[in-house]
């Protein structure tokens, strides 16, 4: 049995939910990570650059600018700092002044100072310093001066706070994130696994039954389940069935019914051909006191009646072939001894045939189906190839069944072709479609076929790399365990 493959429709179709459900999942989650961390970002910010602004127009300020006082200052608004404490940094033309000891100035960027310039309203910036995460508010002060006019005073005040707890809270969203996603992905394996099977199911019912047809169960038939896709593939399933069955029925029939013909013939063609040989049998030995015209006209009948007669008996074996009904009577024989006698019985003697047996190798096989198996064989190579015809004799072994009997049968003619090599057992098959007739019936390679068959063996042709054809025939040599 095929084993099954690792990443089977089943693996794919939970990989495939399992994929669709990580996806939504993390797009879910990046989403909600986006939106409550830009609240969490904005709220600190937000505070802390409307306080900043408030406290900067509440403080007053009175210029010229002087660096002994604007410290006390600073410090005063960095201990109103909310949501968290201050730095606050001051830059007056040449003057700096801090609210702490810490190097603030280093966090704020060109950019906002920039900005803080060409805003009167004041910029602010999120920024990122030694993995510490950062807010710096710019603020310019401004003098109002009549109605709606404002006066910059070149006076810029710094906010620097550090967003530690906020990163904190972000931090804590991506672990919920996380940790929420991975049950999230475990949950959803249930579903997917019920889908899987939901869709499976009818696909194994599928399998099965194309396995139970293919062993012969044409009968066969599969539930349809709903009105989707695979409900349809049910239907078309058991209606392609159902035609199938009634066609293989129909061929059944038509079979049989050519098998019973052809052996009910054969069997009412067997009396009167008795006759008729025992006619021209009569007619041959008086033809040679007939005039020439009629002799050779009586030696012709003689001849076809012949092979009428042959035909009849290979239609006969064959058709028993076809209904089953041929049996193995095996016995214990000297394999080289039977062969020796079939060339003997059919007169092979003369130097035609060549022999290659040596003794002691004992089979367990039909002695008559052997028989008709080299006769066939000796004869197909004596018409159809070149003599000397070889018969070769050894023994051999086969996974499948052991120790075999070897027979080899080797001619010296052409050899069989490269296109009718693969149809030299047809019935009926010729390799030359002009020839009409031929010296036998066309059935003998095919009888040879279903005798070897028989016995659980195999015969092969091929050609030999110097010319001329060989048929292999491989039985066990227990024929009666391989067969019966």
């Amino acid at each position: 049995m095929r084993r099954a493959a690792v990443f089977g429709l089943r693996t794919r179709l939970v990989l495939a939910f399992l994929l669709v459900a990580a996806v939504s999942a993390a797009t879910t989650a990046a989403l909600t990570y986006r939106e409550a961390r830009n609240a969490v970002l904005e709220t600190a910010q937000d505070t802390a650059v409307t306080s900043f602004r408030e406290h900067i127009q509440q403080t007053g300020f009175a210029l010229p600018i002087q660096a002994e006082g604007l410290e006390e200052l600073l410090r005063d608004i960095a201990r109103k700092g909310k949501p968290h404490p201050w730095v606050v940094f001051a830059e007056y033309g040449s003057i700096r002044a801090s609210s702490g000891t810490s190097p603030v100035s280093t966090v704020i960027t060109p950019e906002l100072r920039r900005a803080a310039q060409a805003n009167p309203n004041g910029s602010f910036e999120r920024v990122v310093k030694d993995g510490v995460p950062y807010l710096t508010i710019a603020m310019p002060t401004v003098f109002k001066v009549g109605p709606g006019g404002l006066l910059p005073s070149r006076l810029v005040l710094y906010a620097v706070m550090r967003m530690t707890d906020e990163q904190i809270n972000v931090d804590a969203l991506v672990t919920a994130a996380r940790n929420g996603a991975l049950p999230g992905l475990a949950i959803a394996l249930l579903p997917a696994l019920f889908a899987a099977r939901s869709v499976l199911r009818p696909v194994r019912e599928l399998r099965q039954a194309a396995r139970s047809m293919g062993s012969g169960r044409l009968d066969t038939r599969i539930p349809a389940r709903g009105n989707d896709e695979l409900a349809e593939l049910a239907h078309t399933f058991n209606e392609s069935a159902a035609e199938l069955e009634r066609s293989v029925h129909e061929l059944r029939q038509a079979e049989e019914r050519a098998r019973r013909f052809a052996s009910d013939v054969s069997h009412e063609l067997r009396t009167p051909l008795a006759g008729m040989l025992a006619v021209t049998e009569v007619l041959d030995e008086d033809a040679e006191h007939l005039d020439a015209d009629t002799a050779q006209a009586v030696r012709l009948i003689s001849t076809e009646t012949g092979k009428l007669a042959v035909l009849v008996e290979d239609l006969m074996e064959i058709s028993r072939f076809d209904a089953r009904a041929a049996e193995l009577n095996t016995d214990e024989v000297d394999a080289a001894e039977t062969i020796r006698k079939t060339l003997q019985n059919r007169h092979w003697t003369d130097g035609r045939v060549r022999t290659e047996l040596p003794d002691g190798i004992r089979a367990r096989l039909d002695p008559r189906r052997f028989d008709i198996v080299v006769a066939n064989l000796v004869g197909n190579a004596l018409r159809h190839g070149g003599a000397p015809v070889t018969v070769r004799l050894s023994t051999g072994a086969r996974s499948d069944c052991g120790p075999v009997l070897v027979t080899e049968v080797l001619d010296n003619g052409p050899g069989i072709s490269p296109e009718a090599l693969p149809h030299v057992f047809d019935r009926f098959y010729k390799a030359d479609a002009a020839r009409t007739r031929s010296a036998g019936s066309g059935l003998g390679l095919a009888i040879t076929l279903e005798n070897v068959r028989l016995h659980g063996g195999t015969v092969r042709a091929g050609n030999l790399p110097g010319g001329g054809a060989v048929f292999t025939v491989e039985m066990p040599l227990y024929a009666e365990e391989a067969g019966g």
